[in-house]
């Protein structure tokens, strides 16, 4: 790169590798060191655009939030920063815009502002199979949400269809905004390989 030798001390210093760290040998770094020195490098030419896959793996709670600083400092700065993570909530809390990919596939794509605004109404009946079947018919989209369904129909409409069907409602309302990880498995849900067990098997039981 032809870069001064000084720019490889400035970037072990803003990924907080002290000299003595930096002269060990990286079989001898825990998993967090190895995030950070991995880091280093991909700082050192000044780059205009930042790929990183999973970085604040292996990282403690201390770690985690000096990446998140670090990242968005370098997006303040001009920097674009891609970012792949399974840790949803990291994403959520430093993402600008937002990529969802669910089985191979795109899912969702838009601004953090559009993707998790409050949208759709949630219901539980007491008849909720034959509601999801109600709602499938008429062609509106329903997922499991908690006891009951989320919706991106607006709460009237499903009280119509509802009182069509002759299905008993014990809640209905506005939809609260979706984090984005509840957002994530109701758009993946019928490709979901875990589902969350509904009873714990007793002694004895056959399965």
């Amino acid at each position: 790169m032809g870069l001064p030798m000084s720019r490889v001390d400035e970037m072990l210093e803003l990924v907080s590798l002290s000299q003595s760290e930096a002269k060990r040998r990286v079989k001898n770094y825990s998993l967090g060191m190895r995030q950070r020195l991995g880091i280093a490098p991909a700082l050192l030419g000044d780059p205009s655009i930042l790929i990183l896959d999973e970085p604040a793996n292996g990282l403690d709670p201390a770690g985690i939030h000096w990446m998140r600083g670090l990242l968005r400092e370098y997006a303040e700065h001009g920097g674009t920063v891609c970012l792949s993570s399974h840790l949803l909530h990291e994403v959520e809390r430093i993402a600008d815009e937002l990529l969802l990919i669910g089985h191979g596939k795109i899912v969702a794509q838009g601004t953090k502002q559009e993707l998790l605004h409050t949208r759709g109404a949630y219901v539980k009946a007491v008849e909720h199979e034959q509601l999801l079947d109600a709602l499938h018919r008429e062609g509106i989209t329903a997922v499991p949400s908690g006891d009951g369904l989320r919706s991106d129909a607006e709460a009237i409409q499903i009280g119509k269809v509802a009182v069509t069907h002759h299905i008993t409602l014990v809640e209905l309302r506005p939809a609260d905004g979706a984090g984005l990880e509840e957002l994530f498995l109701e758009l993946t849900a019928e490709t979901q390989r875990d589902t969350t067990p509904t009873a714990v098997p007793t002694e004895g039981a056959v399965a």
